[in-house]
């Protein structure tokens, strides 16, 4: 996670893969907004749920300008 300017409730963030992106509400685990394959909106929805609490801890941090703490990343 990292902070670009103008980011903006609700807390949430970006995915990437190939020509796809989308964005991921932190709270609700759902796809709000992008078009993503199937099988990866799956993957990556299942581990938003597992890293939900430090998704969020990350968030405040960007919110208020520190770094975001490293999250284990899918695999």
């Amino acid at each position: 996670m990292y902070f670009a300017p103008g980011e903006h409730p609700p807390p949430h963030f970006h995915v990437y893969y190939a020509e796809y992106t989308a964005t991921v509400d932190i709270r609700t685990c759902e796809l709000i907004e992008g078009n993503f394959p199937r099988k990866q909106t799956k993957l990556v929805l299942a581990w938003a749920e597992l890293h939900q609490e430090e998704l969020l801890n990350d968030w405040d941090l960007v919110m208020n300008g520190k770094e975001p703490i490293k999250i284990q990343p899918l695999q």
